[in-house]
């Protein structure tokens, strides 16, 4: 006669029983935790380093940086494109390729994005840090892109430079920064893209010299007049004239011409205003 001894299990130790039962899941499969805060419309590029884990089949765990075809390599699929992808669907990839193949029925493949090195845009320029930057979320516009590198520094001009590729074309394309924001129009505002580089020029200046209070270089601002820009320098001194003024300005060809000018002229880049004494 076979004697069955019972084991009694308390409430207390069934609950320990499933956290510890849950806590070799995690460890066995730690992308459940991690990959929950993972940017899944993130599209993987050259550079990314990711790590490839199949449920229950630890041996397929793999670590890769995606190259710059685009692919890694998968145990028993071997090399695989993943580059453009969202997270999700190169798991749905890679987990089709593994089934295909015969090797899993269901697999369950998931991707954690290691470190972003792919899909990154470069910030040059009158900004306040200037550098690379990744795109880690899709649908990233130029105001994103700007908003990362600190903004334009007071230097910086009103425009920023967008070069990059469309279409297996080079695009290059202008865009007013204070429209950006000022303007209901939001057409300007584009998307950006891995491989694009923004550059903010140093922003236009104008010079005056000669019985002003302050002599020195200046920003020109839109539609400054010549009035606006005396009063920049902090306008003439007790022995200069502001009806005796005299602007130096460089035409197309590059020679430089001495105009009489009127305060509601506009000013041009580059401009020189020679602040003259007056007459008594």
């Amino acid at each position: 006669m076979t004697n069955t001894i019972f084991y009694y299990i308390s409430p207390l130790g069934r609950l320990r029983h499933l956290i510890l039962a849950f806590a070799l899941l995690l460890t066995a499969f730690p992308a459940l935790s991690q990959n929950a805060t993972a940017p899944q419309d993130y599209r993987l590029g050259a550079g990314d380093t990711v790590r490839v884990l199949v449920f229950q089949s630890p041996d397929l765990t793999v670590e890769a940086r995606v190259s710059e075809s685009g692919s890694i390599t998968v145990p028993l699929i071997g090399n695989t494109v993943i580059g453009g992808l969202t997270i999700s669907d190169a798991e749905r990839h890679i987990a089709n390729a593994l089934r295909a193949g015969g090797f899993l029925q269901q697999p369950q493949v998931n991707i954690v994005l290691v470190q972003v090195r792919g899909n990154q845009v470069s910030v040059l320029g009158q900004v306040q840090r200037p550098g690379r930057f990744p795109l880690e979320i899709a649908n990233t516009k130029v105001s994103d892109v700007l908003a990362m590198a600190g903004g334009a520094m007071p230097t910086g001009d009103d425009v920023v430079i967008l070069i990059g590729t469309r279409d297996g074309k080079v695009f290059r394309m202008l865009i007013d920064i204070p429209a950006l924001f000022l303007t209901e129009d939001s057409s300007a505002n584009l998307l950006v893209m891995g491989g694009d580089t923004l550059y903010v020029h140093r922003a236009p200046v104008f010079y005056i010299y000669g019985e002003a209070q302050r002599p020195g270089p200046y920003r020109i601002e839109r539609g400054m007049t010549v009035m606006q820009g005396l009063a920049q320098g902090g306008g003439p001194t007790n022995r200069g004239s502001e009806t005796r003024l005299r602007l130096h300005r460089r035409d197309a060809s590059g020679v430089v011409q001495q105009i009489q000018p009127e305060l509601t002229d506009m000013l041009e880049p580059n401009d020189v205003i020679y602040v003259r004494e007056s007459l008594f």
